[in-house]
């Protein structure tokens, strides 16, 4: 009896052992991650700074460490967006609309795109502007339900969601730190220097 259990214990064990070292095989389907986790992956990727807020206090609470952090407290924020300014306006920030006398732009975006940690902007952020000529820091406002998998599935939202006028000027803000001149991928594309603060509203 001792026998069997010797040879039939020893092989179990050496199968919990085989099962504990095996790696994954290769054609078992990759574990996909969460969507919202894929995204701030991405984001911080490409070298966006993420500041998770599970409400409007937390969110106002970070704009003004942000604006401390990089002493921008007493310069002029680019706020193109009427109800984003009413939001903020207990914020005490000095808004402009003209570009050249802004320190820093304060936004919303269309959607969060989870494969490339992307932010899909249109005219209704950003006008008829292009990023070139939008100041180089950006602080961003925006919500977990804006995270989409791709930007094929952020056009579809957009479109769903503006049935009268699609909006134009759409594009996307992918790199958050200067460009590698080795990186072509990245080249012709404007760099910025990007806080995110997204609000958990899920």
């Amino acid at each position: 009896m001792s026998l069997f259990r010797k040879i039939f214990g020893l092989k179990s064990k050496v199968k919990d052992e085989e099962l504990k070292t095996t790696e994954r095989s290769k054609y078992m389907p990759e574990i996909k991650l969460p969507i919202d986790e894929r995204f701030t992956i991405n984001f911080k990727a490409n070298g966006g700074k993420f500041l998770y807020c599970e409400n409007l206090d937390e969110i106002f609470q970070n704009l003004q460490n942000i604006l401390i952090e990089n002493g921008w407290e007493e310069k002029k924020v680019l706020l193109l967006d009427e109800q984003l300014e009413s939001k903020f306006k207990d914020s005490q920030l000095n808004a402009t609309r003209k570009i050249n006398d802004a320190k820093f732009f304060l936004t919303t975006c269309e959607n969060l795109i989870a494969n490339d940690g992307s932010l899909l902007i249109s005219s209704k952020q950003i006008y008829e502007k292009k990023l070139t000529e939008l100041p180089f820091n950006f602080v961003v406002f925006a919500t977990t339900s804006q995270i989409v998998e791709s930007i094929g599935e952020g056009l579809r939202v957009i479109k769903s969601k503006s049935r009268k006028k699609i909006p134009t000027n759409i594009t996307t803000i992918k790199h958050f730190k200067s460009a590698d001149e080795k990186d072509f991928l990245s080249y012709g594309s404007s760099a910025k220097n990007l806080y995110l603060l997204l609000l958990e509203d899920l």
